[in-house]
């Protein structure tokens, strides 16, 4: 039996109404078969993902709830590297935005006391980086696009995210 299944994802709540995930939609209706997880109505109108088979059409629920205690993996800040920065700041100079020659920058130079930290570290383009020095940005009147900072729990991170987007679509939940 071959199933066609669009390309879109499905958003896991924790048994507690926690966004926690995006999956698939084959482990949607895996999860969904086997009693793992329910629907999950937020009220925002949408009826579901049309998924077909050779003899059906099943509606995919936009929205699943999980019906057993998600396990938790125990999570650390992970250690401060050129890959965690730059996946941070999303491949971007924190100082004009450039994508290109990045490098690692030291908000407050090592020189005055700066430390190797996740809110003195910053992506800087080779240009921006030359530029500022062994100064401070605000020496050199130059200001930060976003303040630096350790990233979140991954968990965290897609809830904010989640709600952030969900507010957009359905136009103030509950405001």
């Amino acid at each position: 039996m071959t199933i066609q299944t669009p390309k879109k994802t499905v958003a896991v709540f924790s048994k507690s109404y926690l966004p926690i995930n995006q999956v698939n939609i084959k482990r949607a209706v895996i999860l969904l078969v086997t009693g793992k997880a329910e629907p999950l109505d937020l009220g925002d109108g949408v009826k579901g993902i049309p998924m077909h088979s050779p003899t059906m059409v099943l509606l995919v629920p936009q929205y699943i709830r999980l019906t057993v205690n998600h396990q938790n993996v125990a999570w650390r800040v992970p250690a401060v590297s050129r890959r965690e920065v730059l996946r941070r700041d999303k491949h971007t100079c924190q100082y004009c935005g450039s994508t290109k020659h990045l490098t690692l920058d030291h908000v407050i130079p090592v020189s005055k006391g700066g430390k190797h930290t996740w809110d003195n570290i910053v992506t800087a383009c080779e240009r921006c980086n030359n530029r500022k020095g062994n100064h401070t940005p605000q020496q050199l009147g130059m200001a930060l696009r976003t303040t630096p900072k350790a990233p979140l729990h991954p968990i965290v991170a897609f809830a904010e995210q989640f709600w952030r987007e969900h507010k957009v679509q359905s136009g103030n939940l509950g405001n």
